[in-house]
């Protein structure tokens, strides 16, 4: 998790929404991204849908049933979805997402793909999102 945390901070450069992910397999990480929404002006430049992209073109296969992923907050339907599809050994993240999770708060989709996950609390990864959303609102993002 500290890693994806360190990805997170990375989108702060950019003024996007701080979220990491970092991608394991066989214990070693083999794909880590941000947020890059804003960097690429594309809406669907998440961080897990970037590493996935990565991790999928550098082990060769679009399954990932043996890597895990580590995202510092609950992912979004899009990349539940993405995270599901992949097959994905186990899903952790860092923080609750309440307003748009799709993992353990609104949409349930690991469960319904039976991708095993687990919350790490993380009050890192809640504080920089705190302070992120502190900022747009203030005007600073």
């Amino acid at each position: 998790m500290k890693l994806a945390l360190e990805e997170a901070k990375k989108a702060l450069e950019t003024g996007d929404v701080p979220i990491g992910c970092v991608i394991t397999y066989r214990g070693e990480v083999i794909a880590k991204d941000h947020n890059r929404v804003e960097e690429f002006s594309d809406p669907t430049a998440h961080a897990e849908i970037l590493a996935i992209s990565t991790a999928g073109r550098k082990i060769g296969v679009k399954n990932l049933r043996e890597c895990e992923i580590y995202v510092t907050l609950e992912p979004c339907p899009m990349c539940a979805g993405a995270i599901a599809l992949a097959g994905f050994k186990k899903l952790y993240f860092g923080a609750f997402n309440l307003k748009h999770g799709a993992v353990a708060n609104r949409f349930f989709i690991a469960e319904e793909y039976k991708i095993p996950w687990e919350h790490i609390p993380c009050k890192e990864c809640e504080n920089l999102l705190k302070e992120f959303f502190k900022g747009v609102r203030k005007g600073e993002f």
